[in-house]
């Protein structure tokens, strides 16, 4: 079994009002991600993505291109030196 990787992921550029919370929820889930995500009042997304390297590696490209109307300009990553066991992907408030 593949050890679990996380990640902390601050989003850059056009990415409220565009799906890109729905999108990255959509993506993760399809990727076998756990985690979460959420706008921040600053503009940016917020995100810890977590799961087995390769998918992690797959979100991390998706996120990169983002939702079709989004437009990211720069991410910054952090890789958590723990993970903390998610269950499922969700957008938090």
């Amino acid at each position: 079994m593949s050890e679990k990787i996380q990640y902390h992921l601050i989003v850059h550029g056009r990415v409220q009002g565009v799906f890109f919370r729905a999108e990255t929820c959509r993506a993760a889930k399809n990727l076998n991600i756990t985690g979460w995500v959420k706008n921040l009042a600053d503009g940016t997304v917020e995100a810890v993505i977590e799961g087995k390297e390769k998918d992690v590696q797959q979100m991390l490209a998706w996120c990169k291109k983002g939702s079709p109307l989004s437009s990211v300009n720069k991410i910054e990553l952090k890789k958590n030196s723990s993970i903390s066991g998610f269950t499922k992907f969700e957008t938090k408030l």
